[in-house]
């Protein structure tokens, strides 16, 4: 049976999945990468250890289809996005250990470009904001303070062009492709979103030589072939797919009409919303970003880009480990449910989980996390579905601004990722935004996504609409609470949010 291998290299871990033709999981391989911090909010990979987790999960999972008479097809990348790394293109060795997506070394840096009068440039250009989050700024740090001489032999990339360079060759003399996707590019704060080319005017900006970046491809379409040995995968398979990981879960969700959104419920979320093939003018409070390119169905040699509206909410996933690891009433992240469950209301309590500031839509990096409401009696359970609620408030948050924005009414949201598990989350998710949150059966939509993109550029899946039909639903909720009493709780909230703001400011 033939299989299409996604590679999921994400924030602390790699992960390689096989895929078939029904989209379902075959196999599956996992593991962890170190972790640097050299200095307080530095975050730093090794890149040749993120390499050598990528051959180790391919290996394993090439081992098991092997023992199964299955055939890999093709293969996709999908990646944590701004991470930046920088290399040489002579032995392929990396110049400096990556810089993680999560580093703020660089925040000085754009606050001083912002004073400077330059975010209106950067706005319309990428769609994005001046933040350290993004890659030129690490590019540009690397070059003034990092000791990397931006000489004709350096090549740098997020970490998909990272691992596409490895598993073409590897060395420019092995004829290894330096490369990435138009999702990835729109993250680096270098790239034009509308022309859909590097921007010469930010890369003077950041003082980023042009010969340094990666040529930028379609996210579907074959972008090399694998060298020999590598990870047990053989010489010859197709690299034809590569997404940053939330326009990959977009994609694996299977939102590929204007309006469809999902949200994947992570550490942080990561709302987006299809928003169409034109570019929509930039919106405070959210990022517009390209969703993907691929081929054209009604014109044969030609593609179509998708764009996303996109919403980071910092603390989901991360509020419910610090119910167990800073306060100590659970033990396991999967108690949350059933001790929030244990009650129908947090009487009152709100929680605002606003550890490293607040994200989408109203990014403020002051505001810190708040818990108000406190009675006597109050307890772990009431504590718990604050919690829970703020995952769905802050999701709320985004969306009623991506409606706004868009004008387009999301009819239902998709979701995804690990708390997507919690039916009392779906159930509080859909009170607010009064549309059902449907959940699929296959959770790796990151990883699907990838394979998908993959699997369309190589012909074993035809089309959007074959890939729509594998889409299948676990779970669909549908709102129950009387509308006036949810939309009195999100009035709490955001009063709640209003207090929160800007605390850390002296």
């Amino acid at each position: 049976m033939p299989v299409v291998i996604a590679i999921d290299a994400g924030t602390t871990g790699v992960r390689a999945i096989a895929f078939d033709h029904g989209g379902s999981s075959v196999t599956s391989a996992y593991r962890e990468f170190t972790q640097h911090f050299p200095r307080p909010g530095w975050v730093e990979h090794d890149a040749v250890e993120i390499w050598e987790c990528v051959q180790a999960v391919l290996a394993t999972v090439v081992a098991d289809l092997a023992d199964r008479d299955e055939q890999v097809v093709a293969l996709g990348i999908t990646d944590q996005r701004e991470t930046a790394v920088v290399w040489d293109r002579r032995t392929g060795a990396p110049l400096h250990r990556a810089i993680v997506w999560q580093d703020r070394r660089t925040a000085e840096r754009c606050d001083e470009l912002r004073a400077a009068g330059h975010l209106p440039l950067v706005r319309a250009t990428t769609g994005l904001g001046l933040d350290a989050y993004f890659s030129a700024s690490k590019l540009e740090w690397l070059f003034t303070e990092g000791g990397v001489e931006p000489g004709p032999e350096v090549a740098f990339g997020t970490v998909d062009s990272w691992l596409l360079w490895n598993l073409t060759g590897g060395t420019a003399a092995a004829g290894a492709i330096h490369a990435t996707d138009v999702s990835n590019a729109s993250r680096t704060l270098l790239f034009d979103i509308r022309s859909r080319t590097w921007s010469p005017e930010l890369c003077h900006l950041f003082g980023v030589p042009m010969h340094v970046l990666p040529e930028v491809r379609p996210s579907s379409g074959r972008f090399g072939v694998t060298a020999d040995s590598v990870g047990g995968i053989g010489a010859g398979v197709p690299v034809s797919g590569i997404a940053g990981d939330q326009q990959a879960a977009l994609f694996g969700q299977a939102c590929f009409e204007p309006g469809m959104t999902k949200n994947t419920y992570g550490t942080g979320s990561f709302v987006l919303m299809n928003v169409g093939e034109r570019c929509p003018e930039p919106v405070d409070g959210l990022l517009t970003t390209i969703a993907w390119t691929i081929p054209d169905p009604s014109a044969p040699g030609e593609v179509v880009t998708h764009y996303a509206y996109e919403g980071a909410i910092f603390a989901t996933g991360s509020a419910v480990q610090w119910l167990r690891d800073g306060l100590g009433i659970i033990d396991q992240a999967s108690e949350v449910g059933p001790l929030a469950a244990s009650i129908a209301d947090s009487e009152g309590v709100v929680v605002v989980p606003a550890f490293t500031g607040l994200g989408s839509p109203w990014w403020d990096p002051y505001a810190r996390g708040a818990v108000l409401g406190i009675t006597r009696g109050t307890g772990r359970a009431h504590l718990a579905r604050a919690v829970v609620e703020a995952m769905a408030f802050q999701t709320r948050d985004v969306v009623d601004a991506m409606s706004r924005a868009s004008g387009h009414t999301v009819r239902a949201l998709r979701a995804d990722g690990g708390a997507s598990a919690m039916d009392l989350l779906l159930q509080i998710q859909a009170d607010q935004l009064g549309v059902p949150v449907a959940r699929p059966v296959v959770q790796e939509t990151t990883a699907l996504g990838a394979a998908y993109l993959a699997g369309l550029a190589e012909g074993f899946w035809s089309s959007c609409e074959e890939i729509a039909a594998n889409w299948v639903l676990e779970l669909e909720v549908a709102p129950a609470a009387d509308r006036a009493a949810a939309d009195a709780t999100y009035d709490r909230w955001l009063r709640a949010v209003t207090r929160a703001g800007g605390w850390a400011v002296d």
